[in-house]
């Protein structure tokens, strides 16, 4: 802990806030959420899309993380995720898949993840961002074009990543419909 002398609390954490707020008669700030394990977590609900949304409102049930999955069932869920207008949770699917992947696939699934996040991007409005990750996301997946692991659409998923960032670089350039737009990831 690094504090200050006479602050009364950690500049990084302000472990002294709440006491100090409460003293000079204001409230307390809101301290930053934390998950049962202590690890940052924003516990605000978030839309289909991933976006935050004001405490209190109803939201999408987020996808638990650290889920290892056989890469069939990973592919499944993802599928599943996209085709129901929500690729941000079927990234959150693709990277427990790439984190728990053998070194030798980990582009593989970095490269899905990244198309979904680009997808997120696309149908949010944010055309810049989305073709970067979709860019980003095909040349990933390109090296596998011979062997298309697990039936892996990898001709087809860079065509598409192709076309939307075609279709996203011109104008007008607003939000994709997210399950309309949805790739397949397998032939």
């Amino acid at each position: 802990m690094d504090d200050r002398p006479g602050d009364g609390g950690c500049r990084y954490c302000a472990a002294d806030e709440a006491a100090a707020a409460a003293t000079a008669g204001g409230a307390p700030s809101r301290r930053r959420d934390r998950d049962p394990q202590g690890k940052a977590r924003n516990a605000r609900p978030r839309d289909g899309l991933g976006r935050p949304l004001p405490y209190g409102t109803p939201g999408v049930d987020r996808q638990p993380e650290g889920v290892v999955r056989p890469p069939h069932a990973s592919l499944a869920e993802a599928q599943r995720l996209l085709d129901a207008g929500m690729p941000f949770h079927a990234h959150e699917v693709l990277e427990d898949a790439w984190k728990a992947a053998p070194e030798p696939e980990r582009e593989l699934w970095r490269g899905l993840a990244q198309l979904a996040v680009g997808l997120t991007h696309a149908a949010r409005g944010n055309a810049t961002g989305g073709v970067a990750l979709l860019d980003r996301g095909a040349a990933a997946l390109t090296p596998y074009a011979d062997t298309a692991p697990y039936g892996i659409d990898i001709a087809g998923l860079t065509a598409w990543a192709r076309e939307l960032t075609w279709r996203l670089r011109q104008p007008p350039q607003a939000p994709v419909p997210a399950a309309a737009t949805a790739p397949r990831l397998r032939r």
